[in-house]
């Protein structure tokens, strides 16, 4: 079995392409539905909700553990991985090495949450793989708002005229690609094209499911169909409906309410 876990929903965007990528393999969800967002606190914080997470998740005798978030993933990823004895994929890595291998021009965009961005960790571990790319980073704090509470139709003009207001700068900076290091972000991929026409958007959730399937072999028995479990930190009913638009056809049970503060 392998844990996920993100502030919300966005970390649904990251199991989906789990399940696909190892249909064979059981997984339980955390998606903190009550302390959503992360991105406007503090480390200390988010490390502190990450603990509290790996502890409820370790109770399932997890072999690995995918943070779906790239709030915690830069902010609690280090401090996880010191304090937790198993394999913890975070979204950073992989993503960055993604962008790394797409950009053609040198010029690649990083977007996230305040406490992503001011952290700088996407744009450190880019200009660690080459130092030459010029990275230019963009605090998009609106865009969870808009996918938790569900402007996410293709033409929602509200979620338009948020992404034209926060992606402008990357225009006039002539990336070619752009981090969403957010995985919240890819549900709302459509109005971020439209305000970067041309940029190739890198999911950092999809290029973190790659880099743990590629890392891990799927434990289980020939012919074994997995199963997913989720749990939350608010009431289920509203993450059930929104987790099937993030999940097509992959079936998910009823999610489960959990006090994560007891961990």
């Amino acid at each position: 079995m392998i844990g996920v876990f993100d502030s919300g929903l966005g970390g649904l965007t990251a199991l989906c392409e789990l399940a696909e990528l190892m249909p064979g393999e059981d997984f339980v969800y955390f998606g903190d539905t009550g302390r959503v967002p992360y991105g406007s606190k503090s480390a200390d914080t988010i490390i502190r909700y990450s603990e509290e997470i790996m502890r409820f998740l370790l109770g399932f005798g997890i072999r690995a553990a995918l943070v779906a978030c790239g709030t915690a993933s830069s902010a609690a990823l280090p401090t996880l991985r010191r304090k937790f004895a198993l394999p913890i994929f975070g979204v950073i890595d992989a993503a960055a090495e993604a962008a790394v291998r797409t950009t053609k021009n040198g010029r690649v965009g990083v977007i996230g949450t305040s406490t992503t961005i001011r952290l700088g960790a996407f744009a450190q571990k880019i200009n660690e793989l080459d130092p030459k790319i010029e990275v230019s980073s963009v605090a998009c704090p609106l865009f969870v708002h808009l996918v938790e509470d569900g402007f996410t139709a293709p033409g929602d003009p509200v979620t338009l005229a948020a992404a034209e207001r926060y992606l402008s700068p990357l225009r006039t900076a002539g990336i070619d690609t752009l981090v969403l290091g957010c995985t919240h972000y890819p549900i709302i991929s459509g109005a971020i094209a439209a305000a970067l026409p041309g940029v190739t958007l890198i999911s950092s959730g999809k290029a973190a499911a790659d880099m743990l399937a590629s890392a891990l072999k799927e434990d289980i028995s020939p012919g074994k169909k997995g199963t997913i479990r989720c749990f939350v930190s608010d009431t289920p009913e509203s993450f059930e409906s929104a987790a099937r638009v993030f999940m097509g056809d992959i079936p998910l049970g009823s999610a489960e309410f959990v006090d994560i503060s007891k961990y």
